[in-house]
């Protein structure tokens, strides 16, 4: 618990000095070798007690990579490592649009792509950031500065290509034995097991919360696309939906976007009736 205060302290107190040397303030040379020294203890601090949680989990009898998973589970919050897996699943799906690989769709699967109705939208966003990457290049004339932002720039322009990447290459899947996979990207993934899909219908709907996703009290999910829905489906049962940084809800109504809802409905109720209960 120590060491995570000690980090909530000192990374903030190190971006600061960042910023401060980035914008020409002159800072002391012993605070910067305290502030330096701060930064290194912590580190080990954390990798003593990441250490020290991986040999009880071996103790415990679990393997190398088991025990390295409880370690960072017991002392990394799990936003932290939420949000750590999403930027390496960005950079995966950057490759698997590149190669037209998509994810986890699933032998014998249909998948339901929804990216179009947001392309506009992103594309705009990937212009808008290569404009202003080139213009700081030429109106910013400090190196130093120039460097940073350079360096931010690229990074925002990589994250949007990988935003808009990983909803291409993961689509939502209707499984051949009738069950649904509703995904946005890399940010939220939600499973409905086979026989669990009452009923599909395409319906238009315009979420007013303005929000990715919202769960309502009574258990309806909106995972709106661009602004809007095209797709309801009703479930015989809530089924688990885990938020972008961890949180949990239960939804028994799912409403999602699809390029082409009426080919989506077809295919859960084509895979529906092949169990023998067609969804209305």
């Amino acid at each position: 618990m120590r060491a995570r205060w000690a980090v909530a302290v000192v990374v903030p107190a190190e971006l600061t000095l960042v910023v401060c040397l980035v914008a020409g303030v002159r800072v002391p040379g012993p605070l910067l070798v305290a502030a330096e020294a701060a930064v290194g203890c912590v580190l080990a601090a954390e990798a003593v007690v990441l250490a020290r949680a991986w040999r009880r989990a071996r103790h415990r009898g679990a393997d190398g990579r088991a025990a390295v998973r409880a370690a960072v589970r017991e002392h990394v919050p799990e936003p932290v490592r939420r949000l750590a897996v999403h930027e390496l699943r960005l950079a995966a799906s950057l490759v698997r649009w590149a190669v037209r690989r998509p994810h986890g769709t699933g032998a014998g699967g249909t998948t339901v792509p929804y990216a179009a109705g947001q392309a506009p939208l992103m594309y705009g966003l990937l212009f808008v950031s290569v404009v202003e990457t080139v213009a700081l290049a030429v109106l910013i004339p400090w190196p130093v500065v120039h460097a940073v932002v350079l360096v931010l720039d690229v990074w925002g322009v990589l994250l949007v290509l990988g935003l808009h990447a990983a909803c291409v290459v993961r689509p939502h899947v209707v499984g051949a034995d009738g069950s649904l996979r509703v995904r946005y990207g890399a940010l939220v993934d939600v499973r409905v097991p086979a026989g669990r899909v009452a009923a599909a219908r395409v319906e238009h709907r315009f979420p007013q919360e303005g929000r990715l996703l919202a769960v309502s009290g009574d258990g309806v999910l909106d995972l709106a696309v661009g602004g809007r829905t095209t797709v309801t489906v009703e479930l015989t049962g809530p089924v688990p939906v885990v938020r972008p940084l961890g949180g949990r809800e239960r939804a028994r109504v799912l409403r999602f976007c699809a390029d082409d809802p009426s080919a989506a409905v077809a295919a859960l109720r084509r895979a529906a009736g092949a169990r023998g209960a067609p969804a209305g």
